[in-house]
């Protein structure tokens, strides 16, 4: 076991188009109010690590230019990628890299200036997420294609409808209009989910997450550290993780994603959490990874939330709202806040640690009983998945 590790400093762009920023600018508008919020300086930070998937960007090596601009040279860095889920990824090593005792202090960045492109090129760089020469070099698959797949399979199976998966949409644009750092800060309604243009039968327009810029970043400190940091740390109590098949062919069901279900029992195991589907219970508040309103369903049931088929019940019974048993997306989730791919997952653990201290916006923020959040990031299809257990009260030991 490793030593307890506290988030004690977090910050987070404006997410949108953010064409008014080079990405230097965009990632120091994160690193400077997370340094802010931990009352330390850049060069109380030992190692800081990007996520960043990049291809999109004129920088294709953004540590090093990040690391320049925001004054955090000459200390280590690296740069990681693990698609959709690399801000889960970035803080899980900067987490590792202060439990083993490496260091004291570290920094996990997550940015993306994913509109330095134009959109036919962001989609097929993201459509190559999955197994290039098989499905999309040969069938043409790009991301609205694989979980349109999710979604009819979930639909023939379980009976879930078109304005079932709208219903998701309305609820994260709902938070996302209270939301002053998300990308679409205006409520929809059904009838404007289900009249939008087609994008992969059955997901519509405003079934799918939008393309955004945006940065954010979390520093983490040993228990020692933490004490003379803050009185009001915010722990990491249990992270999780796992992979599946590049290719999607080699999946047996297309109705819950693997590497979600399996990175939830590790992150639950490991916070001594485990009591059938009502895991729920646990957790004040939840980010979960809505790339497409069918991603959100699937969540609430690989978290085991919900049964197999009961996702889309906790959906038409409004129980991920705010008052529902368990509010699920309150920053408007990738769906509404945004997805700069590198700065997710980061961000979600930036948006929960908020949520426990209370200092969000006061008609989104959770009620807070259990004093514990969890975050979920999804990679690719299920590519990979990561599952962080956050906490107010400190760990017996590291994760």
């Amino acid at each position: 076991m490793g030593r307890n590790v506290a988030v004690v400093g977090v910050g987070h762009s404006r997410y949108g188009v953010r064409s008014d920023v080079n990405i230097g600018e965009l990632a120091w508008e994160s690193i400077k109010k997370a340094l802010e919020d931990a009352n330390l300086e850049q060069k109380d930070i030992e190692y800081f690590i990007v996520s960043s998937v990049g291809g999109w960007s004129s920088e294709y090596l953004p540590a090093v230019v990040i690391g320049e601009y925001s004054g955090l040279t000459p200390k280590g860095t690296a740069r990681v990628e693990a698609a959709c889920a690399s801000g889960s990824a970035a803080v899980k090593l900067a987490y590792e890299m202060v439990s083993s005792g490496t260091v004291d202090i570290a920094m996990a960045v997550g940015l993306e200036k994913m509109n330095e492109s134009p959109t036919p090129v962001v989609v097929e760089f993201i459509g190559r997420a999955g197994n290039y020469f098989w499905e999309f070099h040969n069938f043409g698959l790009t991301f609205p294609g694989y979980y349109a797949l999710y979604a009819t399979a979930y639909m023939d199976k379980y009976g879930a409808t078109e304005e079932d998966f709208c219903k998701v949409a309305v609820k994260n644009h709902y938070y996302g209009a209270r939301n002053p750092k998300a990308h679409f800060q205006r409520e929809v309604t059904i009838e404007k989910c289900m009249t939008s243009r087609y994008i992969a039968w059955p997901l519509k327009l405003y079934d799918c997450s939008p393309i955004t810029d945006g940065s954010s970043a979390v520093i983490l400190a040993s228990e020692e550290v933490a004490k003379k940091l803050t009185d009001s740390p915010v722990w990491i109590e249990a992270v999780g993780e796992a992979s599946d098949t590049a290719n999607l062919s080699k999946r047996d069901d297309f109705t819950y994603l693997r590497a979600a279900r399996l990175a939830a029992e590790k992150a639950y195991k490991k916070a001594g959490l485990m009591d059938g589907y009502n895991m729920y219970k646990y957790f004040d508040v939840a980010e979960v990874h809505d790339c497409f309103t069918i991603a959100e369903v699937l969540a609430y049931e690989d978290l085991r939330f919900a049964e197999p088929g009961k996702g889309i019940e906790l959906v038409r019974n409004e129980e991920t709202y705010i008052g529902g048993k368990i509010p699920v997306n309150l920053s408007g989730g990738l769906k509404a806040k945004g997805h700069p791919i590198g700065a997710t997952g980061v961000g979600m653990v930036a948006e929960l640690t908020n949520q426990l201290l209370q200092r969000v916006e006061k008609d989104r923020q959770a009620p807070i009983k259990n004093g514990r959040a969890l975050a979920h990031n999804v990679g690719g299809t299920g590519h990979y998945a990561y599952v962080t257990i956050l906490s107010l009260s400190k760990p017996n030991g590291g994760v």
